[in-house]
C-alpha cells in the first residue's frame, strides 16, 4: 500500500498493555503508526515512535507538530494512556482523586486542545478514547476510577457533537477486566481493594489483543460507544434492563468490601 493510502494513527500508552496491543493491530491493518508513551523502554522496534507525558502541553505541541510536519496531518488520535485507581470513600485520600484525574481526565484534555484544532482544519479525523466499564457500571470501592471513566465517556460524546458539523468522529471505548499490566501502575491507600482488582485483572478470561481487535471492529462498523468484550456487554445490559437485579448485585460485591 502506498504510504499516501495509509491511515495515520496516534496511539497514547502504546509502550505495553492495550496501547501495544491497539498499536499492533493497527499496524497489522495497514496503518501508520506513531505508538507514544511516557517511559520509552516499551517502543523499542516500532515504525514510528516518541516519547510523550500526556500531562505535558508542551509534549502535545511537539507531537502535534511532528504529525504535521512528517505525514501532513493525522487521521486518528487513540487516548489510551492512563492509570489505574480506586479506593472506598474513606480509604482513599484526595490526593490520590487529584492524581488519577490529572492523569486520566486532564491528560486527555491537554492532548485535545492541541489535536482537535488540526482535526478541524482538516475537516476530518477520528477520536478514539479509551474510558471502561466502570465509565457505565459503578461498582463499590471504585468511586474515584468510576467517576473519571464517566468523566471520559461524557467527554467524548460531547465531542461527537460538538465536531461533527466539521467531519470529526468521536467514540469512547468501555472494556470489562482484560488481562494486562496495568496494574503495575496501582497505588494508594486501599491496598486490600488493589488485591481484589489484581486478581480480577490476572483471571480475566480475554487479553489486550482481544479487546483491541474488537475495537478496531467497532470503529469500522462506525459505534460511538464500543463495549468490546461480552462481561462488559453482560453488566451494561443488565443495569439497563433490570436496575433491582443490578443493584442487587452491586450490593453483594459491596459487602463483600467490608472484610477486607
Amino acid at each position: 500500500m502506498d504510504d499516501q493510502q495509509r491511515l495515520r494513527v496516534l496511539v497514547t500508552g502504546a509502550g505495553s498493555g492495550l496501547g501495544a496491543a491497539l498499536a499492533d493491530a493497527w499496524q497489522r491493518r495497514g496503518a501508520r503508526v506513531l505508538a507514544t508513551d511516557r517511559d520509552p523502554s516499551g517502543l523499542a522496534g516500532r515504525e514510528y515512535a516518541d516519547t510523550l507525558d500526556i500531562t505535558d502541553a508542551a509534549d502535545w505541541v511537539r507531537i502535534r507538530e511532528r504529525v504535521a510536519q512528517e505525514w501532513g496531518g493525522l487521521d486518528v488520535l487513540v487516548n489510551n494512556a492512563g492509570v489505574p485507581g480506586g479506593g472506598r470513600i474513606d480509604v482513599a485520600e484526595v490526593d490520590e482523586w487529584r492524581w488519577i484525574f490529572e492523569i486520566n481526565l486532564f491528560g486527555m484534555v491537554t492532548g485535545l486542545r492541541e489535536l482537535v484544532p488540526l482535526f478541524k482544519s482538516q475537516r476530518s479525523g477520528q477520536i478514539v478514547n479509551v474510558a471502561s466499564l466502570a465509565g457505565l457500571v459503578h461498582p463499590a470501592g471504585m468511586g474515584s476510577y468510576n467517576a473519571v471513566k464517566s468523566a471520559v465517556v461524557a467527554l467524548t460524546e460531547t465531542l461527537g457533537h460538538e465536531l461533527a458539523g466539521f467531519g470529526v468522529e468521536a467514540s469512547v471505548v468501555c472494556p470489562s477486566y482484560f488481562r494486562t499490566n496495568l496494574m503495575d501502575r496501582m497505588q494508594g491507600a486501599d491496598t486490600g481493594l488493589a488485591e481484589v482488582m489484581r486478581g480480577l485483572v490476572t483471571g480475566a478470561p480475554l487479553g489486550a489483543d482481544d479487546i483491541a481487535e474488537a475495537v478496531l471492529d467497532g470503529l469500522e462498523r462506525g459505534e460511538q460507544l464500543i463495549v468490546p468484550d461480552p462481561a462488559a456487554r453482560d453488566a451494561v445490559r443488565l443495569k439497563r434492563e433490570d436496575r433491582a437485579g443490578y443493584d442487587a448485585v452491586m450490593r453483594r460485591q459491596a459487602a463483600k468490601l467490608g472484610g477486607l
